[in-house]
């Protein structure tokens, strides 16, 4: 049995090839959502088609602060020592939990599974910032991911040299399994229009932690986006947390007042998609977001001050470090032409990680 503990939308987004193709072959399979991320997490599944039955750890209000996470974790671990048959279906050491990145969800998944003796199998392993405060408290999970893992499967030959000083057994998919993703949602039909009457725009999609957490830093960030937005039109995404901090610490109407920014409520990943696609470039603190327009070739300002994945680094992606001069030279160096065409990459990473769970479970 393969049990697959899922907690945010980036998790489910990167997933949903991996489950698809368990589901094509038929594998024994149960799917635990934790409830890290709840807004939009039914839409995501369905635009997916993902059919297999869901158990859930929690369902409330999405997890946006320090001491309400803490909280989270402590009755999610409870709920699975003491109910453990309801959420994770199989006992024995050919028993598999799957987690996925960096999340406290993973976390979770892989401390329930050493607890229970079972294989743990960690997708997206071996992605590291070197530095264990940037980003918080992301890297910090990821080395205790790290530790916990049975299987560490390794999106390329960075990724898996950096396992090599732990025990896991590593696979190396080439690259992350969020390609097949992007695949699936380029191939759906058009969802929505351009939300500007220019031809160029940009997009933007903040949430971590480190950059939202702390006025003074938002604030930073706030006043760099609207040096961007007058030369260009941004489309700011905004996250349940963001908003929520941004409200907080009474930026949100500052941000709302300007014409030259359109502030949009978190969509399906189709429709995301389809919206960065389009855009000119992207300002953004997501490391999926970092990937995917790598593999679509649109320019990239990083929100960070460093990053643990080397997709784009070099040729689309710029780390910003919350300097103004880099965003102006960003800006200026903007092509005017862009592919926004996938890069076909090879062996599908997702056929790679499930011959490999294939093998368990059965």
């Amino acid at each position: 049995m393969i049990s697959c503990f899922i907690g945010t939308r980036a998790q489910l987004i990167k997933m949903a090839p991996v489950i698809l193709e368990i589901e094509r072959r038929g594998l024994p399979f149960s799917l635990v959502l934790t409830g890290q991320h709840e807004e939009t997490m039914e839409q995501l599944l369905n635009d997916f088609g993902i059919h297999t039955r869901r158990s859930y750890l929690y369902q409330g209000k999405e997890i946006t602060g320090i001491a309400q996470m803490g909280v989270w974790f402590t009755r999610c671990l409870w709920k699975c020592l003491h109910k453990m048959d309801k959420f994770v279906l199989g006992s024995g050491v050919n028993d598999v939990i799957l987690v996925h990145g960096d999340t406290f969800s993973t976390l979770l998944g892989a401390v329930v599974g050493k607890l229970r003796g079972l294989t743990v199998a960690h997708i997206e392993s071996g992605l590291q910032s070197g530095n264990i405060f940037h980003p918080f408290p992301e890297e910090l999970t990821r080395r205790a991911v790290f530790r916990l893992s049975d299987l560490a499967f390794c999106p390329g030959e960075w990724s898996y040299n950096n396992m090599e000083k732990y025990s896991a057994r590593r696979i190396n998919t080439g690259h992350n399994t969020l390609l097949d993703a992007l695949a699936l949602a380029l191939a759906a039909p058009q969802k929505n229009q351009a939300p500007f009457a220019e031809k160029t725009y940009g997009v933007v999609s903040i949430h971590r932690f480190e950059n939202i957490f702390y006025r003074r830093r938002l604030a930073r960030i706030i006043r760099l986006l609207e040096k961007a937005a007058a030369q260009h039109p941004l489309v700011f995404v905004l996250h349940p947390a963001t908003r929520k901090k941004l409200t907080q610490f009474d930026l949100l109407d500052e941000l709302a007042s300007n014409v030259r920014i359109k502030l949009l409520p978190r969509m399906g990943y189709v429709e995301f998609v389809q919206l960065i696609q389009r855009a000119r470039f992207v300002i953004t603190d997501g490391g999926s977001n970092q990937e995917e327009l790598s593999y679509l070739g649109i320019p990239t300002l990083l929100m960070r001050k460093t990053t643990e994945r080397q997709e784009g680094l070099q040729t689309t992606a710029t780390l910003c470090a919350y300097d103004e001069n880099i965003l102006e030279q960003f800006l200026l160096r903007l092509p005017v032409h862009v592919s926004r065409e996938l890069n076909a990459l090879g062996v599908s990473p997702t056929k790679l990680v499930v011959d490999e769970l294939a093998a368990y479970g059965n």
